[in-house]
C-alpha cells in the first residue's frame, strides 16, 4: 500500500481543484521537503507496536507514511474542509483513525475523545507504545506537548516540528534567556534534542519564522524524582511568573496564604539557596528539590490547620 508523495505541485493542485486556500488561523503550513518527512520518520522509529497521535493531519502526507509502519495512527484535524480532503488520502489505510475536532478541550487539557481513542487503540495491542509524531500547528504546540506529560498516558516518544524559538526554549539551559518554566517542566522528565532546524521555504505557505524538528524522550527515572506532577507543574509556573525577581520574593508570592515568610526563609536556608538568587539561575535538580520542600511544608501546614 502506498500514497502519493505530497510535493508542492501536488498540494497546490489539490487545493485548486477543491477551491480552497490554506487557513492561517488553523496554522496550516504544509511540510513539502520530502527529505525532512523522511527524517521525522527515522527519528520516530515506528514499529507495529506503536500507537501514534498526530495533531494537524493536513493533507495526510505524514499520516500515510506513518500508517505504513505503525500499528495504529490517531490523527486529529480541526478544519472540517481539510479533514474531508485528507480522508480521501487516508481511505486505503485501515489502521488510521481520523478525529475532526480541536485536539484540546481547553488550554490545560487534551480533548477527552482524543485521549480515549489512544486508550482504545493501546488496549487492542498488547505491549503497545504511545508516540506523538506531528507537524504541530504553531498555536497549539506548547499546550499539546506540555499537557501530554500531565495525562496518565505514558508517552514513549515525541517527534514534532515546531517553531524554532519554542524548540530552543524547551531545550534551554539555566542562566540563559530562553530558560523557563516550560524548559524545566519538560527537561525534568525527558531527554530533549533539536534534531534539525528548518528555514521557512520547506513549508507551503511559508511561515514567517524558522522551525525545528524536536525529539522528546520521556525518561521514567527522571520522572520518578517528582513526587506530585501536578503540584510541581503549578509551582514551577508560579516561580517563573516574575522571572527577574529575586527568589525569596517569588517564593513568598507563590506561597501566599499557604506558608509564612519565616517558613519560606527556613526552606530556602535548608535547600542552601540564596534569597537574592533568581529561579532562572537554578538547575533543574535544585528546582525539583525546592518544590518538593514547599509541597511537604504546605501539606504539613494544611494538616496542622485542619487538626
Amino acid at each position: 500500500m502506498s500514497s502519493p508523495r505530497q510535493t508542492l505541485s501536488y498540494l497546490q493542485d489539490k487545493f485548486r481543484r477543491a477551491g480552497l486556500l490554506p487557513q492561517i488561523r488553523f496554522g496550516q503550513n504544509f511540510l513539502i521537503d520530502l527529505n525532512l518527512i523522511d527524517l521525522i520518520m527515522r527519528t520516530a522509529d515506528l514499529t507495529a507496536k506503536d500507537v501514534v497521535l498526530e495533531v494537524g493531519t493536513g493533507m495526510g502526507s505524514l499520516t500515510t507514511r506513518m500508517a505504513l509502519f505503525a500499528g495504529s495512527v490517531v490523527t486529529v484535524e480541526i478544519d472540517p474542509m481539510m479533514a474531508q480532503l485528507a480522508q480521501q488520502e487516508l481511505a486505503p489505510f485501515g489502521n488510521v483513525t481520523m478525529l475532526q475536532r480541536d485536539a484540546l478541550r481547553n488550554k490545560n487539557n487534551l480533548h477527552d475523545d482524543v485521549l480515549q481513542a489512544i486508550r482504545d487503540k493501546m488496549r487492542a495491542v498488547p505491549g503497545s507504545r504511545f508516540k506523538l509524531v506531528a507537524n504541530l500547528p504553531y498555536n497549539v504546540a506548547t499546550p499539546i506537548i506540555s499537557n501530554l506529560l500531565l495525562t496518565e498516558l505514558l508517552v514513549d516518544k515525541m517527534v514534532v516540528t515546531i517553531q524554532k524559538e519554542l524548540a530552543e526554549r524547551i531545550a534551554a539551559k539555566p542562566k540563559t534567556k530562553d530558560y523557563s518554566a516550560l524548559s524545566i517542566w519538560i527537561q525534568s522528565q525527558c531527554e530533549v534534542e533539536i534534531v534539525r532546524t528548518m528555514p521557512p521555504d520547506v513549508f507551503w505557505p511559508r511561515p514567517k519564522v524558522d522551525s525545528a524538528i524536536l525529539s522528546i524522550t520521556p525518561n521514567q527515572h527522571l520522572r520518578e524524582r517528582i513526587v506530585d506532577l501536578d503540584y510541581f507543574h503549578e509551582t514551577v509556573r508560579a516561580l517563573f511568573f516574575h522571572r527577574r525577581k529575586f527568589l525569596r520574593g517569588v517564593v513568598i508570592s507563590a506561597m501566599k496564604d499557604k506558608l509564612s515568610k519565616e517558613q519560606v526563609d527556613q526552606i530556602l536556608a535548608e535547600a542552601k539557596l540564596e534569597g537574592n538568587s533568581r529561579a532562572e539561575e537554578l538547575p533543574i535538580e535544585q528546582i525539583i528539590d525546592l518544590t518538593e520542600r514547599l509541597r511537604v511544608a504546605e501539606a504539613a501546614e494544611s494538616a496542622k490547620q485542619e487538626s
